[in-house]
């Protein structure tokens, strides 16, 4: 056998996923480079690894077998990179921070000059949902947490970031009557929701709830992402976080509809395990964020205060 570890790093990546495109995706390839990877290193089992049942693929039980120790080689390559790095006097290790779908409009910019001046840390972040993020923080599997809601059931620590303002929005072509910030506000729109789970229509139906709004019309979609356009696109309106639409407002794609009682103002918490052993790369990270966190946010964030 003759496997290399990209080649090792490129099946991994697609049992993880059960998707060459988008292991290519992930992993910054075309999909025609990672299909002749995927092959190479087929060629050299003569079982099968993978399957493709009604054009979906799927991971064989041996396939299965051969990634749990592809991930065992790749983690111990890491531990020899990162051993080396230390007796050159460099931080090294990895940093695992999970976040809600609407962090990504934060975390980076708190993350930024870190990993500039740590350049042997490995970076790993992932975009979920509030229950994803909540699951993965209980069951020990990252460092951090990016959140907006702080969790009840776990015994925690935190460091507040930011603030975190969600405003009703609607495409800049919708006209509405001044009575709409009355009680009929949005039995004349159609209202999209995130999907449930999600910290922003937690806060949303919180605040139709509280002010006793009747909802005729309802959309839901399972990404920030998907909720902007269509709001763009004049579907509906939403109430949205600032954080992710700084460039539709520049651009005149986008419209805050002002209404009595909003914003609603949450914080962004960085928030980790009272019990964590944190490492040494996580230490240094936090010491980074209390030194380096009031600059970050007048520097990249200022701008929200003009709404």
């Amino acid at each position: 056998m003759n496997f290399t570890l990209h080649q090792l790093q490129i099946f991994l990546k697609i049992t993880q996923i059960q998707s060459i495109t988008k292991a290519s995706e992930e992993l910054h390839l075309t999909q025609p480079a990672v299909s002749i990877q995927l092959k190479n290193f087929q060629d050299q089992f003569p079982i099968p690894l993978t399957e493709v049942v009604g054009r979906k693929l799927y991971i064989t039980e041996f396939g299965k077998e051969i990634a749990q120790v592809a991930e065992k080689i790749l983690n111990e390559v890491s531990t020899i990179n990162y051993k080396t790095s230390a007796y050159q006097g460099e931080l090294s290790g990895r940093l695992n921070i999970s976040i809600v779908s609407t962090g990504k409009y934060v975390m980076p910019y708190f993350l930024s000059d870190f990993i500039k001046q740590n350049p042997a840390v490995d970076l790993i972040i992932d975009v979920t949902n509030k229950s994803g993020v909540l699951e993965n923080l209980e069951l020990n599997q990252v460092d951090f947490a990016l959140v907006s809601v702080l969790p009840k059931k776990l015994k925690i620590k935190k460091i507040e970031l930011m603030q975190n303002r969600l405003f009703l929005l609607g495409s800049s072509q919708l006209s509405l009557k001044k009575q709409n910030d009355k009680k009929n506000l949005f039995e004349n729109i159609s209202l999209i929701y995130r999907e449930q789970g999600s910290a922003t229509r937690n806060a949303m139906e919180k605040f139709i709830s509280t002010n006793g709004f009747s909802v005729q019309k309802k959309i839901e979609l399972t990404s920030n992402e998907a909720v902007k356009q269509a709001v763009i696109s004049g579907l509906g309106c939403s109430i949205m976080p600032l954080i992710g639409v700084k460039n539709e407002l520049k651009n005149n794609d986008l419209q805050i509809i002002p209404v009595q009682g909003l914003p609603i103002i949450t914080t962004w918490n960085l928030i980790w395990l009272k019990s964590k052993k944190l490492s040494p790369v996580a230490s240094a990270y936090l010491d980074f964020i209390n030194s380096k966190k009031e600059e970050i946010i007048n520097e990249k964030f200022s701008w929200i205060d003009f709404y």
